[in-house]
């Protein structure tokens, strides 16, 4: 439901379990695909690390991020919000 509140140039980062949407292949790759083409679609690496996933797996557009790229993210935008 948070891709239907993103409007163009907002980020999107996925953390926790939300990284496996990020895989090629899953339900929701093609819906995110789309979304990073007018938004900035990031995941959390050490995240997806723990799923055993790497980079190569995530969709293109994709941007891994570690810890000190989330904290950059929360600081570069004026709002956040957490869907769990």
């Amino acid at each position: 439901s948070a891709l239907n509140h993103l409007m163009d140039g907002d980020a999107l980062l996925l953390i926790e379990d939300g990284v496996v949407g990020a895989r090629k292949g899953s339900a929701f790759a093609g819906l995110l695909e789309k979304t990073a083409k007018r938004c900035s679609v990031y995941v959390l690496e050490p995240d997806l690390a723990a799923r055993g996933m790497k980079e190569s797996d995530v969709i293109p557009g994709a941007r891994l991020v570690d810890y000190g790229g989330f904290v950059d993210l929360v600081t570069s935008h004026q709002r956040t919000q957490a869907w769990l």
